[in-house]
């Protein structure tokens, strides 16, 4: 059957293409049905779709669609990053963000000692690879966290808190990456250590930053003439593939600039409904990055005995990054929360879902491993990209718990509305008792039904539809 897809598609790369995207969009969505019954996220579906039909699994998809679609991850990245730039309301930092800054620093320096402790004092790899894995260790993958948030429907303060942690987890990591690389840089070449080689970088990324804020004050002030709801899609995409293009041109990654556009677009239009529109638009496009980072991923670099760095096997290495950077998450933001007086719901649970690992780590791997070269340079590319497969396996379940847990969502009755269990007597109620009180609850919660809009909603229907009619009539006539 393989042969035969591969023999119909040939040298065709049009086809190979098409068939490639119906594959991973078809497939990946016939797995959710799998995942639904098992009740795990659909990350996780597409991911394990992706090793299946990859060079790995089947080898459904052709390689040259696999080396020249990266393109796909710039773009749910940007999709993802923007629709983040929501929460960060200036009424909401104003409340939360020493808070959140306290919660989001503990946790990514936490887990990024306990890497470095392991590699370097442990396993006593060499300096350079060590800080240079440590840093990445910070950075927490934004997407799977808020589709699964997506999926759930989840909404409180944990929603919020998490949201905020895993964007501003993002700008940590690229700080701690900046500063990391030029050390390592600096200890293989010998060469004094150089402060001008950490502040470029981060002037870079500052740039980005001020870039972004300027396209959402574009974005709002476009928006602020009346535009039907396909135009302003289309106004919004362009923006965001502009920015994209602009930061692949200085070879940036995109996802700081989106956040500060969607964050500087909320504040200053109120806008809500633009990200509604995004987050209709997104699904597939979605589905498509999470899919295709399945594919890439290839397993036999860590199941090759010559894959080590020195004499450590770099599997052994993959297992041990894995665990201990979770250890760090969780303990890093339990302290943090702790530290800031968040209730144990928050305290217990939010460390579960700053698991996920992807986007981010993964293009600066890709950096790192062009800086440092070499052996070491493919052994941080590989243990981060094949780390990050697993993160993404592991962590939308782990997020989609800790959701549950801190009671973000629920579908049961009795927790979504409380009430008193027993009367003022103090006497136990009963199950029935209790049911007719919660749906009384939810009665006085629902909007009341408006007389006078249904009546506008109707006249101005009527209106149309007579208007319509007398049209047709004129026309004939």
């Amino acid at each position: 059957m393989l042969e035969g897809i591969h023999r119909i598609i040939g040298e065709n790369i049009v086809a190979g293409v098409m068939v490639s995207l119906s594959l991973m969009l078809a497939l990946g969505f016939l797995m959710t049905r799998i995942t639904k019954k098992l009740r795990l996220p659909n990350v996780t579906a597409y991911i394990l779709v992706g090793i299946a039909i990859g060079p790995f699994g089947l080898n459904l998809i052709p390689s040259y669609f696999i080396k020249n679609s990266a393109f796909l991850g710039d773009i749910a990245l940007a999709f993802i990053a923007f629709s983040t730039g929501e929460f960060f309301r200036l009424e909401s930092l104003r409340r939360n963000g020493v808070k959140v800054a306290i919660i989001t620093v503990t946790e990514a320096l936490l887990a990024s000692i306990m890497v470095f402790i392991l590699t370097f004092m442990v396993l006593k790899l060499s300096l350079p690879f060590s800080i240079v894995i440590s840093a990445l260790a910070a950075a927490t993958a934004p997407a799977s966290t808020v589709m699964t948030i997506r999926q759930t429907k989840a909404k409180g303060d944990f929603v919020d808190t998490l949201l905020q942690v895993v964007a501003l987890d993002d700008v940590v990591g690229l700080i701690m990456y900046s500063m990391a690389i030029s050390i390592a840089v600096s200890s293989l070449s010998g060469e004094a250590f150089n402060v001008m080689s950490v502040l470029k970088p981060l002037a870079i990324n500052i740039g980005v930053l001020m870039l972004g804020c300027v396209f959402g004050g574009l974005m709002s002030w476009v928006f602020s003439a009346s535009h039907s709801d396909d135009n302003r899609l289309i106004i919004a995409l362009a923006f965001m593939l502009s920015f994209c293009g602009i930061c692949a041109l200085i070879d940036v990654s995109p996802l700081l600039g989106c956040m500060s556009m969607g964050t500087t677009y909320i504040n200053m239009s109120k806008d809500e409904k633009l990200f509604m529109q995004l987050n209709y638009f997104s699904p597939p496009l979605l589905l498509l990055f999470f899919v295709r980072s399945g594919v890439s991923f290839d397993l036999g670099a860590l199941l090759n005995p010559s894959g080590s760095i020195g004499t450590t096997p770099l599997l052994y290495i993959g297992i041990l990054y894995f665990l201990v950077r979770i250890v760090g998450k969780y303990a890093g933001a339990f302290l943090g929360c702790y530290m800031v007086g968040k209730p144990a719901t928050t305290r217990n649970y939010l460390g579960m879902a700053l698991i996920p690992q992807a986007g981010v780590a993964i293009g600066l791997a890709a950096l790192g491993a062009r800086t440092l070269g070499g052996e070491m340079g493919d052994a941080l590319n590989t243990i981060i990209l094949s780390s990050s497969i697993l993160y993404e396996l592991v962590g939308p379940a782990s997020a989609k718990r800790s959701l549950y847990l801190s009671h973000s969502y629920s579908n049961k009755i009795e927790d979504i509305v409380e009430v008193e269990e027993t009367t003022e007597s103090g006497e136990q109620k009963n199950q029935l008792e209790l049911l007719i009180e919660r749906i009384e609850k939810i009665q006085k919660d629902l909007p009341r039904f408006d007389d006078r809009a249904a009546e506008e909603a109707f006249t101005e229907a009527a209106s149309e539809v007579y208007y319509a009619g007398r049209n047709r009539t004129r026309r004939r006539i």
